[in-house]
């Protein structure tokens, strides 16, 4: 009898780090670790990338498969600025993906050489979440910690060199940073923002080991380790995508994005243009305020989250937290139309909506950025913790009037992670070990009636409340 060969896909998110032991040649989830990570608060959104660390370390012994596990692919959230000393420590905490901080220094970025130059070489207009305007902010606002730098990271890039010694990350996180390009490292635009090429990790080829566990980790000394990437690319990679298929994750962000052939360069900025962990693109649209934001509006209206009612002509736009798609990272939330018959439930539907909105109007740009035509027969694959949970099920499915498949294998960052692991065994796209393992099959959902008048409510709302937006209590 063969012996069984299992690999480890871990996935470092903003709020936890979780783990998964997969069977490589049948795909089973055989156990699963989780450790939570500590969010600041405030105008600041920033982690300790030592407690990333740590929760690496839980999470992974907690599936039971640490010493076993053949080999190990770690996949983290994007964009997230980690700078290291010169003895590899951290100088200062991790600003992440959604701290809207750097907003006024990816204008000015964008400024000084034009969108459309940006998206041609980086493949996307920088906003306040993309690394190279957080790396111009700590210059600006913390110029004695950005003079310790002597390396800098992406969340994942940390992990993997924690635990193998190799300073590599790979195309598709490096894509969002804002400095790289299809050749490699663009050094003009890091000259722009004052960040030596020497500061950067190398960046891997897809399918070949960057290193093995060294002693001292939670994992047996020689444990294959492969490149990792972003989180969006891991899901991709474990959702097994085509090209053209097209994804809607509701988390703390919401994300809507496909593979595509087609190198996308959107010079108006709404599609970020991600190359996706293999060879192929992942023009993607994303948007801040989503699960957390619409389970708040809940709480403040003190309902429980699927406690929605039909009716009303509210919209709720829940920009609690500044927002990316549209970008208005100066904005706070809003709500239009209250009258005296308008009940909690249907306020809760209409934040609902607010947070489906921007995702779904997205969709188009996302495909036609990357050249791949939009099929509404197509199902729209929902995933995400959102995804289970029939108010956000109903709301996309009522909204775009489109058929919704919900697949039923859950975590699908750290399945793209374990598909990436698991290739480094047997030799096979990472993509392709995910369509043998068949973690996009689910139940698939009917279309509803497509609901244009509220997607026109809110289209008229964002219109005509630009300048409560750009000028939101509590901001410069």
């Amino acid at each position: 009898m063969r012996a069984q060969r299992v690999v480890i896909g871990v996935d470092s998110s903003t709020q936890a780090t979780k783990a998964l032991a997969v069977d490589v040649d049948t795909g089973e989830v055989l156990a699963g670790g989780r450790a939570p990570h500590r969010v600041s608060t405030g105008d600041a959104r920033e982690s300790d990338p030592l407690r990333w660390w740590h929760a690496l370390s839980a999470a992974l012994a907690a599936t039971g498969w640490a010493e076993h596990a053949r080999a190990v692919s770690i996949a983290g959230q994007q964009h997230g600025l980690v700078t290291l000393d010169a003895a590899g420590d951290p100088v200062r905490p991790a600003m992440l993906w959604n701290d809207v901080r750097a907003a006024p220094q990816a204008a000015a970025l964008v400024a000084e050489s034009g969108a459309a130059d940006w998206a041609a070489r980086a493949g996307s207009v920088p906003t306040a979440a993309f690394t190279a305007a957080k790396w111009r902010w700590l210059t600006e606002h913390e110029p004695a910690a950005a003079v310790r730098v002597a390396a800098v990271r992406l969340p994942h890039d940390f992990l993997t060199e924690r635990l193998t010694g190799a300073a590599v990350t790979d195309r598709g996180d490096a894509s969002g940073t804002g400095w790289w390009t299809p050749t490699g490292y663009d050094t003009e635009l890091l000259e722009r923002i004052g960040l030596p090429v020497e500061f950067l990790p190398a960046v891997a080829d897809p399918g070949v080991p960057v290193g093995s566990a060294r002693p001292g980790t939670p994992l047996r000394p020689g444990t294959l380790v492969a490149a990792g990437t972003g989180d969006n690319m891991a899901a991709a990679l474990g959702l097994g995508l085509t090209a053209g298929l097209p994804v809607l994750s509701l988390g703390t962000s919401g994300t809507v994005y496909a593979v595509t052939r087609g190198r996308p360069a959107d010079p108006t900025g709404t599609v970020a243009g991600f190359a996706d962990a293999l060879s192929g693109w992942l023009p993607l649209a994303c948007t801040l305020n989503c699960t957390v934001a619409v389970d708040r509006i809940a709480a403040l209206l003190g309902r429980e989250r699927d406690a929605v009612e039909p009716g009303g002509d509210t919209v709720v736009l829940p920009f609690l937290d500044g927002e990316r798609t549209p970008d208005l990272p100066y904005a706070a939330g809003l709500m239009h139309g209250l009258r005296h018959e308008t009940t909690g439930g249907q306020l809760l539907q209409a934040a609902y909506d607010g947070a489906v909105y921007p995702l779904l109007t997205a969709l188009d740009e996302v495909l036609r950025a990357g050249g791949e035509s939009d099929d509404s027969d197509v199902p729209l694959l929902l995933i995400g913790g959102g995804a289970r949970g029939s108010a956000w099920r109903d709301t996309v499915r009522r909204l775009s009037g489109r058929p919704v498949r919900i697949p039923v294998a859950e975590e699908a960052v750290a399945l793209g992670a374990a598909a990436q692991a698991a290739g480094l065994l047997t030799g096979e796209p990472a993509d392709a070990v995910a369509r043998r393992w068949r973690t996009a099959d689910g139940p698939l959902l009917e279309p509803l009636p497509r609901d244009d008048a509220a997607m026109e409510r809110i289209a008229d709302t964002l219109r005509n409340a630009g300048p409560l937006f750009d000028a939101a209590p509590g901001r410069p």
